[in-house]
Parts: structure tokens; sequence; C-alpha cells
């Protein structure tokens, strides 16, 4: 074993004991004997990584680059010089740097923590994008912008803006509650929904999230998921003309066809997944055999609450 290498055995040893002050001087004595060799540097990277001096950590792992191109250098070692490049880019808060080194050290040699690593950074750089894109007073513009495409019937144009001001903006729920609105209008029901449901996550208590929603449930035929809504409407406010108009057409739309009721209600999410319940499939038929059977089951409360809906959707009727 060459005294390069004998140094550079006492630095790893030192190392490992987190002797880091003691590892340095081997390692350099190392480089000092035998400077065309890539893993001492990389070594001196390692160990001012862990004593969290990413400043030196960028100037020993470049100049190992260097080096280890310069001496055609396995390109596993040039690809773990450049990764430790990246992370300590990524400490020292340069995002966009570190992504570069991942990327750099990926072509010189794809693993799989490199890969991750990658992924992870660009994650933390997108969202970083997002925060820094949000401006109060600039979605309220947008909002304003939408608002006049809405009211002269333009709704794509509205909902183009709409977006623009939840990047902007994305806590405020009545921004969610207006593209609602809009896709409603073009009848693109599961985008409105969706946006209905984002409303009343960030405010449950915001009583127009509940009438978009009820309106929107109507437009898919949803007819009882459209009553619970206009419910929930006038739960938090009693005097609410138009949850309680939502209300009543609910129910007599659900009630006008029963035929027409029972197709819409197998469509329901809801009624669907009652319905492929091995329990309850097994309690139908039971119930069908033996009707008396039914008293008995209505004791337990979940599968009282299922029978309800099964038959507030037309889907099942006594006689």
């Amino acid at each position: 074993m060459s005294t390069a290498q004998q140094e550079k055995e006492l630095g790893n040893a030192a190392y490992k004991a987190k002797n880091f002050d003691e590892a340095l001087v081997h390692y350099q004595k190392a480089i000092d004997i035998d400077p065309t060799d890539i893993t001492f540097y990389n070594n001196m990277g390692a160990v001012y990584f862990e004593k969290k001096s990413y400043d030196e950590v960028l100037k020993w792992c470049e100049k190992a680059v260097e080096v280890g191109r310069e001496n055609r250098a396995d390109y596993k070692l040039i690809a773990k010089a450049l990764l430790r490049l990246a992370n300590a880019h990524k400490e020292l808060g340069d995002l966009y740097k570190a992504k570069s080194f991942f990327e750099k050290s990926l072509s010189e040699h794809r693993t799989p923590v490199t890969k991750e690593a990658l992924s992870h950074v660009e994650k933390l750089i997108k969202e970083q994008e997002r925060v820094a894109y949000i401006d109060p007073k600039l979605a309220e513009e947008a909002k304003a912008k939408g608002n006049e495409f809405f009211s002269v019937g333009n709704f794509s144009e509205a909902v183009k803006h709409y977006s623009e001001a939840i990047k902007r903006n994305p806590d405020d729920a009545k921004l969610y509650s207006n593209r609602a609105a809009a896709y409603t209008k073009l009848m693109a029901f599961d985008y409105a929904l969706k946006d209905c449901d984002d409303c009343l996550r960030l405010d449950p208590s915001f009583v127009k999230g509940y009438l978009r929603k009820g309106k929107v449930l109507i437009g898919m035929k949803q007819f009882s998921r459209a009553a619970d809504a206009y419910q929930k409407a006038l739960e938090l406010d009693h005097q609410c003309q138009e949850a309680i108009d939502g209300y009543r057409q609910s129910l007599i739309t659900s009630s006008s066809d029963p035929e027409e009721t029972c197709k819409q209600a197998m469509a329901d999410p809801e009624v669907q997944q009652i319905l492929q319940d091995p329990a309850m499939r097994m309690i139908l038929r039971q119930i069908q055999e033996d009707p008396a059977a039914l008293g008995d089951h209505l004791k337990n409360p979940d599968v009282a609450s299922k029978f309800q809906k099964l038959i507030e959707s037309g889907v099942l009727s006594f006689k």
C-alpha cells in the first residue's frame, strides 16, 4: 500500500470515529503525496459536508471533478463528486443549482439514490415557485376580470381568469365557488363539483358553496346528493330561499319518475358502494326471503342509514 493510501486509510478511520479535523489532516497529506487521485478530494468534501461547511464542500468537490477529468477517473467517482455538489447547493438553499448538479451526476452514473434526490428537489422547486406566485392583490385583479367575462356570458374566458386568481391565492374559498359557477354554465359538472368541494374544504360555513354544489348535482341528476347539499345550506341559513327552492326541486324531481330516479340513483357512487357491500347484499337477499328480518337489521345504525339512503334514492321501496 502506498504512503498516500495509508494516509487515506488513517483519514477513513478518523472519519468513522467522527474525528473530522484529524481526518482532514490525513486526507490533505494524501493529496500532497498524490494530487492526481480524485478519491482524496471527494473524501475532503465528505468531511466538510459532515461539518456543515458547505462552501468548503463546493471547493473540494469542484476540484475533485477537475482532477478526475484530467486523470480519466472512473465516471462513478466523478458522479459521486457531482452528487455531493448537488447536496451542498441544496443545503445552501440554491435548489436550481442543486437540480443541475443532480442531473450532471446522473449523466455520469445513474443510481436510484440520485434519481430520488433529483425528484425530491424538483418537487421542492415546484412548491417554491407555487408559493412565490401567490399574490392576493393580483388574485383580486384576476377575479375581477373573471367576473367581467362571466357577466357577458364568456364562461370559458371567465374560467381562465378565475384559475389565475386561484393560483395567486389558493386559500380563498370564494374563488373556487366562482370558477364552479363558470364550469356549471359550461356544463363541465365534474370540474364544477371538485371546485365546490375545494371551496367547502377551505370554508365549511360558506353557504353559497353548498348552493353551488346543489345546483351542480342537479345538473348531474344526482338529486339525493343535491338535496343533502341544500339541506346543509339550510342548516347554516334557515331563511335562505335559494336553498329552500333547491331542496324542494331536488325532492320533486327525484320522485317525479320512479324509473328514471332509480336509474339515476344507480349512478350515484354512494348507492353503488352500498349495493356492492357483500354484507348489505346478503341482508337484502335475506329480507327478500323473510321480510320480518328487516326489523332486526334496522337495529344496527349503520345498516339503517344505508337502508335510508336506498329508500331516498328510489332504489328500495316498501309497500
